[in-house]
């Protein structure tokens, strides 16, 4: 492998001691050098429309930013400097608050990610991840009462003594998988996606399965494929929309013959290297986004840097 996916190798250093050293980290907190990363919503404050950057917050602001909620989270450290996220949900709109009137262009990582720098979008993707997850996880999921901030964020307390749980940050793993027969590939749709786009086939992990188990499940049920040999892992992406882990293989089927499960999919159909080196990229037919691992498992496939 060459190059990572997108959303991958976050440039900070994750500490537990640090997350779980109280002294340090209202130190760090104080510290005007700190970082903040301000989300709303789920999306990112940014400066700029076509080449957006994140708004990274420091000195009084940063400061104020922290000071004045519970909803930070330490990411980590580069070169000894305290980068937090922050989530301002709770505000009706971002320009409520002073220090974000100036900046209030707030945007989904989603539509600007290709836009960004590979170790901006990581981090943002991180902190995108973890944002969501204390938000959807204020209460316990065993006894329905709050849960309270702990280790700098990265995990939710039960405040009922007679319950008292420890909620970790979720990730939840899935496949996504490129089959190919002799020198064609296997892409499908499903309705939601926009008009034209093909893609890989995914599926979520179940209980007792293993990676290669949930390949060969999926793709019978979504495609009637059957395989002629074991599924190839490739590499994996964080792709925090908002909690998995994809998890890429290539995977090579033994007969062209498919049948198409309509609840999954709209359709599904096998394609040339050459339809998909000729692909128009409009409404008739486009692939998957460019910071997908959807897309770097069919790009490896046409440079013919795969061996199946």
């Amino acid at each position: 492998m060459t190059h990572s996916n997108y959303y991958a190798d976050v440039p900070l250093e994750r500490d537990d001691f640090l997350r779980r050293d109280e002294s340090e980290l209202a130190r760090l907190r104080s510290d005007p050098l700190s970082r903040v990363l301000v989300l709303w919503r789920d999306k990112h404050q940014v400066a700029g429309d076509n080449q957006p950057t994140p708004i990274w917050h420091s000195g009084k602001a940063a400061q104020e930013l922290l000071s004045d909620s519970e909803n930070w989270i330490l990411l980590g450290t580069l070169d000894g400097l305290a980068h937090f996220a922050i989530d301002m949900s709770h505000l009706t709109n971002p320009s409520e608050h002073s220090l974000l009137a100036e900046h209030s262009n707030f945007m989904d990582l989603r539509s600007i990610g290709p836009l960004l720098g590979r170790a901006d979008s990581s981090v943002m993707a991180y902190a995108r991840g973890m944002v969501f997850w204390n938000r959807r996880n204020i209460f316990c999921g065993a006894c329905g009462e709050k849960t309270r901030h702990m280790s700098a964020g990265h995990v939710r307390k039960c405040t009922n003594i007679n319950c008292s749980l420890d909620h970790f940050p979720r990730t939840d793993p899935a496949v996504i998988v490129l089959v190919v027969h002799d020198d064609d590939c296997l892409l499908g749709r499903q309705k939601i996606w926009p008009k034209g786009m093909r893609s890989t086939l995914a599926g979520f992990l179940e209980p007792g399965e293993s990676l290669e188990e949930t390949v060969i499940r999926e793709l019978r049920e979504e495609a009637g494929v059957k395989l002629a040999t074991i599924p190839i892992y490739q590499h994996s992406q964080p792709w925090p929309f908002p909690c998995s882990l994809m998890v890429g293989f290539y995977a090579r089927a033994a007969t062209k013959t498919l049948v198409v499960n309509t609840d999954e999919l709209e359709t599904a159909d096998w394609f040339s290297r050459e339809e998909l080196l000729n692909s128009p990229e409009n409404e008739s037919f486009r692939l998957p986004r460019r910071d997908s691992i959807a897309r770097r498992l069919i790009d490896d496939w046409l440079s013919g840097g795969v061996s199946l």
